[in-house]
């Protein structure tokens, strides 16, 4: 076990050393070469300076955790109301003929629109903040699982159907099955669209999180932490975005494409 988990460390540090490691270098010399001023691109030391500064100041954990669960609960309820809503509307022409007309208009609206509104309707506590992550994560699992579902074989249908299967378990044992890898996607899209969303989410009058961090930051132009913000927000959603990958292969081993 540690001999294969080793492997994998080695094979992830292979993978993604060098690119980090370019990605460094360039960064470090595009602030030595003076083209810019540093107090508006930070130097890579500056940046990590500033997140010791955030952690001392005892409000880097904080602001992670108050994200963190934002990010994770908009994207469940989201996740779960695109699925259920996907496959509806995949196979049953009657829901697909009422719904996804009006799921199309509102695919458009940005999540930044909706702030103004969710504000109103919620006030500024967690529940707004929920609202329009779990709204953009919902129309990314949508379009994905909707597309799953409604290009399932007929063939295969037709033979559960020949072996005397009910709509059903034809439903539960094959489409959901055949749909499985077009589910996973979108939910992965969606695990990418949470973080994104996350940001304007936290203009509804939040009081912490990373988005909130990186807003005062730039009120008091202090680009070193909002720089900090921005590596954080991408190395938390790399991670779980690698999370995700790998349980999935593991449970839908079919679905690899």
């Amino acid at each position: 076990m540690l001999r294969r988990w080793l492997r994998k460390g080695a094979k992830f540090v292979m993978q993604w050393g060098p690119s980090i490691a370019l990605l460094l270098l360039v960064w470090e010399l595009i602030v030595r070469s003076g083209t810019v001023s540093r107090r508006l691109f930070p130097s890579p030391v500056d940046t990590f300076e500033a997140g010791l500064s955030l952690l001392e100041a005892g409000v880097l954990f904080t602001d992670f955790r108050f994200s963190l669960t934002r990010s994770v609960v908009g994207f469940v309820l989201g996740g779960i109301a695109g699925v259920l809503v996907g496959l509806l509307t995949g196979r049953l022409k009657p829901v697909e003929f009422i719904l996804s007309p009006m799921i199309l208009l509102f695919r458009p609206i940005p999540a930044i629109a909706l702030v103004p509104v969710a504000t109103v309707w919620f006030g500024i506590g967690e529940s707004a903040k929920y609202f329009v992550i779990a709204y953009s994560v919902f129309l990314a699992v949508w379009l994905n699982v909707h597309a799953g579902a409604s290009s399932v074989s007929e063939t295969h249908l037709r033979v559960a159907r020949s072996l005397g299967a009910s709509r059903t378990r034809t439903f539960r044992e094959v489409v959901v099955p055949a749909a499985a890898p077009d589910i996973v996607n979108g939910l992965r899209y969606g695990s990418a669209v949470a973080f994104i969303v996350l940001i304007a989410a936290e203009l509804a009058g939040a009081r912490a999180g990373m988005g909130y961090r990186i807003q005062i930051s730039a009120e008091f132009l202090q680009t070193d932490r909002i720089f900090f913000g921005l590596v954080q927000l991408g190395v938390l959603g790399a991670i779980l975005d690698a999370l995700f990958v790998f349980t999935s292969r593991r449970i839908i081993h079919w679905g690899e494409r």
